[in-house]
C-alpha cells in the first residue's frame, strides 16, 4: 500500500511553453558588469550566487576578478564592500552587492532593485550602534558630554548623527580592531553588530542604533534605465531572491485516508493552501505544501498523528514568488 500511495505524489510536469521573445537570450548577452563584497560577506554571497545557479568562477579563492557562466553576465570582480556603492555609482559596474551601511556612508547615488537577507552569520540584518564602556555609566545618548572621543569605521554616519544629536564630538577614524580602542583611547565607538557579541566581550554597551542594514542589490542609475540592461537585471534579481526564500522553507508531501483528510488539512500550515489530489486507489488522499522550516520536526510528528503518512520533507531550491 505504501509504495503504491507514493505513486499518487505524480511525475514531473513538462515545461511551459515559451510565450515570451524569442530573441530575448540573444539581446541580453553579455550586458552586465557585476561586483561582489570581498571579505565578510565573501563566503556568503559566493554559497547564495551558487544557490541561485550562478556559480563564480574563480582561478583560486584569492583572486580578486572570476565568471558567471550565464548569458547576462560579461564579467565578475570582488571588492571590498564599502567601495562598491561609489564604483557602481560611477558605472564602473552595472550592478552589485553591498549593505545599506556603505550606501548611506558614502552618500552614493545608486539605485537599490533588492534586500538581500542575509549577512556574516545569520538571516538578521546588522546595525550600526553607538556604544560606550559599562564603567562610563552611560545608558542612552543624553547623558554624553561635549567633547565625546568616538572611533568608527562609518565618519560620515557619525558625523551625521552627532550634529543631529547637537552633541560636539571629536571623530578618529578607525581601520579595524574599533572596540579595542575603548577606554584608553577613546570614550565611545559606532561600529556594526551582528549579534553583539564582540562588543560585550569588551566589555561595551550599546546605547542606540544609528541604521539597521541589510545587504543590498544595487545598479547604476543609467544602466538600470536601459530596458535591456534592466531586464538582465531583474533576471539575476529573481534568482537570487528566489534562492535565499527558500532556505527557510521546505516541502511536505504525504497521503492520508479520506477519514483523516480534515484534520491533517487543519494542522498542515502552508504558503497559500495545501494542494490535495486524490489517488487512484480509493478512499486517499495526497497532500503537499510548502511550510517554514522552521519548526518542521515538530510539525511532522503532529500531521503523525492526525492520520498521515508516507511523509517526505524534501528542500527547496528556490520559490518565485
Amino acid at each position: 500500500m505504501a509504495q503504491a500511495l507514493l505513486g499518487g505524489f505524480g511525475g514531473e510536469r513538462a515545461p511551459p511553453e515559451w510565450n515570451g521573445d524569442p530573441h530575448r537570450e540573444e539581446r541580453n548577452c553579455n550586458v552586465l558588469k557585476v561586483v561582489l563584497p570581498k571579505g565578510s560577506l565573501e563566503r556568503a554571497t559566493l554559497a547564495l550566487f551558487e544557490a541561485a545557479d550562478l556559480p563564480v568562477e574563480r582561478s583560486s579563492d584569492r583572486a580578486y576578478h572570476g565568471t558567471i557562466a550565464d548569458h547576462r553576465v560579461e564579467r565578475v570582480s570582488l571588492l571590498r564592500p564599502q567601495e562598491i556603492p561609489r564604483y557602481v555609482e560611477e558605472g564602473f559596474f552595472d550592478l552589485g552587492i553591498t549593505g545599506r551601511d556603505w550606501v548611506e556612508e558614502t552618500g552614493s547615488k545608486v539605485v537599490s532593485l533588492a534586500q538581500l537577507p542575509y549577512s556574516k552569520q545569520t538571516t538578521n540584518p546588522i546595525r550600526v550602534v553607538l556604544a560606550v564602556h559599562r564603567d562610563l555609566g552611560v545608558e542612552r545618548p543624553g547623558q554624553l558630554q561635549p567633547g565625546l572621543r568616538v572611533s568608527t569605521e562609518f565618519p560620515n554616519l557619525t558625523k551625521r548623527y552627532f550634529s543631529e544629536l547637537g552633541l560636539p564630538a571629536r571623530i578618529f577614524p578607525s581601520y579595524g580592531a574599533t572596540e579595542a580602542k575603548v577606554p584608553e583611547i577613546v570614550d565611545a565607538v559606532v561600529d556594526l553588530t551582528e549579534t553583539g557579541s564582540t562588543l560585550r566581550s569588551h566589555g561595551m554597551v550599546v546605547i542606540d542604533t544609528l541604521l539597521t542594514s541589510y545587504t543590498e542589490v544595487v545598479a547604476n542609475t543609467e544602466s538600470a534605465a536601459d530596458p535591456e540592461r534592466r531586464q538582465a537585471m531583474d533576471d539575476l534579481v529573481t534568482l537570487l531572491v528566489g534562492a535565499i526564500t527558500a532556505r527557510s522553507k521546505t516541502l511536505v508531501k504525504l497521503n492520508v485516508a479520506d477519514a483523516h483528510l480534515p484534520e491533517v488539512l487543519r494542522v498542515l500550515p502552508a504558503m497559500k493552501a495545501p494542494t490535495v489530489t486524490a489517488l487512484a486507489d480509493s478512499g486517499y488522499h495526497a497532500v503537499e505544501a510548502v511550510v517554514d522550516k522552521d519548526g518542521v520536526n515538530r510539525l511532522i510528528t503532529t500531521l503523525k498523528a492526525a492520520g498521515a503518512f508516507d511523509i517526505l520533507e524534501l528542500p527547496i531550491a528556490k520559490i518565485v514568488l
